[in-house]
């Protein structure tokens, strides 16, 4: 049975017992900020669990594309070392929202295991939550009872808090859950150990596939836990495992998901899988690594230095680092594994295919980038071991270790590997010491402290009339207090909101909340967590229980508009001029300006950058009338062209945003003529990744305020030049006649460089058989670096220590011949960074020449004594 085959008859069966098969969310989440990935098959469904939002249906049931590689679920560095862990995986699920409970679920996995997939009874074994005195919470005996009508009570194990009972996080939706395990090893090792002594032991052939979580309780924020109204149950089970079972496999890699990759690369890099360890935890990293970083991509995420972006660059290096480690591969080779990859999978997620280009071309200039790294990252680890060598010392400080790592993205156990090569030793408790610091700093910046819900109002849900309204009457349903970054504020939610939430690239509004008596509470931002929208204000209002006006800041509101209708009309211009290759790569609407991310290969010439704004204006000055589509059936909105973004999560209605031939899926706020946009000012056209270009613009106030500035210098420009006739002439000719005067004053410099050279030659001094000049010169940093060239090719061996002085400036240039950075073990760059402080500046360059930039001239004579007393 195929993985294809396995997912399918998954979906078969649960559909026949009424659960409705949903489409998997995007791999990035964007309204959550406890998650960067989506890392369970329940985090869609999380307004559900805690009650934000009723379910649309009692029972659902999907495969979700999984990622865990940061935060509590941080399965990344046993990937490909074990044989069962990956960085992104397929979680098969079904879920009931306050249907059917313990008994179901546990009838339906038996038989779905047992009689659809043809399971052994015999290789399953069930752990069960034991209780815990502590949280006051029973064992699960219920479950327990459920099982013995099926299962051997040899083959039902009680387990700790720690394996069996689920928490969505710190608070939270939580309850115990049954795991269904596998024995996978031969007839002789079964009878020689009981499988059940191997539950739970990390065993590669004794693994959990199915675990079954019942939503009992919800985890305040004082860690006491309290029944939920209705419970729920969430199931879910690792599709690669499943596979591996079913296909009577020792290694989820063995499985036809992943043999197709490896035995790719097994072709590519001319080395066999299955003989030398080194080379089989490579292959099966890549493997691994190439589908949670091209799923990432075609769900919107770039690998970035920052947040979710910098987690998959980490994979991606970690790929390559292997690649080139074990494999021996010096040439990228991650971006030829997409095709393969979505031969595999591009059926059930179209998004693969429709994004290959993107995904190959961003991962080939990623792995460019960091191949140039490693190589960077060699040679000033050869300049590090040498000069510790010097100094008689045999090992790398923690500090510098560090330093490789984070500066330079060099990986920790490369540089182990490199070092041990080389017979020096790695400080690793340092380097640890430094990596925790730069963690604590990372904690202390993203770090959110949340009190639990103060409920003021029964209503559950919230309603939007922001986009016919700008201010409503509204009740407080909840609030809470909110510590962030050293930062206290509160989050309101209210039952009616004209306030927009910060989403689809559109920053949330800001406005007031107004009482009875007109004391106003201002609103700084608005958020959405889980799809609830939260009010973020500094201080609560009085009279909690009291009618509210809820008022958006309308001049704020009306710039917003403007800027997200212009970045419609932008998008759908880009697609005329450019091509239909062009999709949105995420966007910024502010009130300032928009910037618009797109998919395109090439720089947009001045010509199509013209042609694009010519087409936006054009829809302006044509005043074309928004026609506005709510609640529509997604695929009613499909069928009539409206334009969906990958990366997102829709609903089963949606909006429908149209201006003329310009139709997106939007939730955002918009004008309702173009004409209200007014000026439009492209302010740059750049290129953020590889295959992905960024356009900045400005709108209605901002871009007329532009112009006026821009008018207002030409004309102060026209009368600079007595108001010529042709203002670009006048600017020609001085241009013109500046670079014929700076030509002529390079020659004059040179030819006194040569003078002063000739006077410097006679003060050379005879040290240990090097020719040495020592001195103090009135001269710009330019000139002593030339002079100090011109001497070092005349004159061997030469050494030259110069201090100069310019203006309120001041400088230290040292120049070392070559020769004698190897016999006497000399390095420039130290010698400069030791006496920089004496002048108050710091400096740089390379062994054979470094300078230093300062502004206190008085250091210059202790600094040439210094250096002088170095030969």
């Amino acid at each position: 049975m195929t993985v294809s085959e396995i997912r399918q008859r998954y979906f078969d069966f649960f559909e026949k017992k009424g659960h409705k098969i949903v489409s998997s969310a995007p791999i990035v989440i964007k309204n959550d900020p406890t998650l960067l990935f989506t890392n369970a098959g329940m985090n869609q469904f999380k307004d559900y669990f805690l009650g934000n939002y009723p379910a649309p249906v009692p029972r659902i049931a999907n495969s979700q594309k999984c990622l865990r590689v940061s935060g509590k679920h941080n399965d990344l560095e046993e990937v490909g070392v074990d044989t069962y862990h990956h960085t992104l995986f397929e979680m098969l699920g079904n879920w009931s929202f306050g249907d059917y409970f313990k008994e179901e679920a546990i009838d339906w996995a038996w038989e779905l295991l047992t009689n659809e997939y043809q399971l052994n009874p015999k290789d399953l074994y069930i752990t069960v939550f034991e209780g815990d005195p502590t949280d006051q919470v029973p064992a699960d005996n219920e479950s327990r009872e459920f099982w013995l009508k099926y299962v051997d009570p040899a083959h039902i194990l009680m387990a700790s808090k720690k394996d069996n009972f689920w928490e969505m996080g710190d608070t939270g939706p939580c309850g115990p859950c049954t795991e269904i395990h596998i024995d996978l090893r031969s007839e002789e090792d079964k009878s020689n150990i009981p499988g059940a002594s191997l539950v739970n032991k990390d065993h590669p052939q004794v693994i959990e596939i199915w675990n079954l979580v019942f939503m009992q309780f919800n985890r305040k924020a004082n860690g006491n836990l309290e029944p939920l109204p209705q419970t729920h149950v969430d199931t879910g089970m690792g599709l690669e495992r499943l596979a591996m079972a079913l296909q009577g496999k020792q290694s989820n890699y063995d499985t036809d998901l992943f043999q197709a990759l490896i035995q790719h690369m097994v072709q590519h890099a001319g080395k066999a899988y299955g003989t030398n360890e080194s080379t089989d935890i490579a292959l099966r990293v890549i493997a691994d690594h190439v589908r949670a970083i091209a799923f990432s991509i075609a769900d919107g995420q770039l690998p970035s230095n920052s947040g979710a972006g910098y987690v998959i660059r980490r994979i991606l290096r970690r790929a390559v680092r292997y690649g080139y480690q074990n494999l021996e591969l010096n040439e990228p080779f991650l971006c030829g594994l997409v095709p393969v990859l979505i031969e595999q999978m591009g059926l059930p997620y179209p998004e693969l295919t429709a994004q290959e280009a993107l995904i190959v071309r961003v991962i080939r200039e990623e792995e460019l980038s960091f191949f140039r790294t490693l190589e960077q990252g060699i040679k000033r680890m050869d300049l590090l071991m040498n000069s510790s060598e010097k100094s008689g010392r045999s090992h790398l400080e923690g500090s510098t270790v560090f330093e490789l790592y984070d500066t330079y993205g060099f990986p920790v156990d490369l540089i182990q590997l490199i070092a041990r090569e080389n017979s020096f030793s790695v400080d690793e408790a340092g380097f640890n010491a430094e990596l925790l610091r730069q963690k604590e700093r990372s904690r202390a910046a993203t770090g959110v402290l949340a009190d639990d819900w103060q409920q003021v109002n029964d209503e559950v849900t919230t309603e939007f009339v922001g986009y016919d309204a700008l201010q409503c009457r509204s009740q407080i349903l909840r609030y809470r207090k909110v510590n962030q970054k050293n930062r206290t504020f509160y989050q309101i939610v209210l039952d009616s909101t004209p306030f927009y939430a910060e989403s689809g690239g559109q920053v949330g509004d800001t406005g007031w909340l107004v009482d009875a008596q007109g004391h106003k509470t201002p609103i700084f931002d608005v958020k959405k967590e889980n799809n609830l929208t939260v009010h973020l204000c500094e201080s609560l209002p009085n009279n909690l229980d009291h009618l509210f006006e809820a008022s958006v800041d309308p001049v704020r509101r009306n710039n917003l508009r403007k800027n997200h209708s212009a970045t419609h009309l932008l998008h759908h211009a880009l697609r005329q001029v450019l091509g239909n290759h062009v999709e949105q790569k995420g966007s910024l609407v502010s009130p300032e300006y928009l910037r618009f991310d797109f998919s395109h290969f090439a720089k947009v010439s001045d010509e199509e950058l013209r042609n694009i704004i010519n087409l936006v204006e054009a829809q302006i000055t044509a005043n074309t009338a928004l026609k506005e589509h709510r609640n529509m059936p997604l695929a009613e909105a499909q069928a009539m062209g409206a334009m969906a973004l990958f990366g997102e999560k829709y609903g089963e209605t949606v909006r429908v945003v149209q201006f003329g031939e310009s139709m997106e899926l939007c939730g955002g706020t918009h004008v309702n003529y173009t004409g209200e946009i007014g000026l439009i000012k492209v302010q740059s056209e750049s290129a953020v990744a590889a295959g992905i270009r960024r356009i900045e613009m400005i709108t209605g106030s901002a871009a007329e305020q532009h112009y006026k500035e821009e008018t207002t210098l030409m004309a102060s420009l026209r009368a600079q030049f007595k108001n010529p006739k042709d203002i670009m002439k006048s600017i020609q000719d001085v241009v013109d006649q500046n670079q014929a005067l700076t030509k002529d004053l390079e020659l004059l410099t040179k030819e006194r460089n040569k003078t002063i050279k000739q006077d410097l030659k006679t003060k050379l001094e005879s040290v240990d058989g090097m020719q040495v000049l020592c001195v103090q010169l009135s001269l710009d940093s330019n000139s002593v670096k030339d002079i100090l060239f011109q001497l070092k090719g005349e004159i061997q061996p030469f050494v030259g220590i110069v201090g100069n002085i310019e203006g309120d400036k001041c400088g230290l240039s040292v120049m070392i011949d070559e020769g004698l950075l190897q016999s006497k073990g000399w390095n420039a760059v130290q010698w400069i960074r030791e006496v920089a402080p004496l002048i108050q500046g710091g400096g740089g360059g390379q062994p054979f020449f470094a300078t230093a930039g300062g502004k206190n001239p008085n250091g210059i004579a202790e600094a040439l004594s210094i250096l002088k007393q170095k030969l």
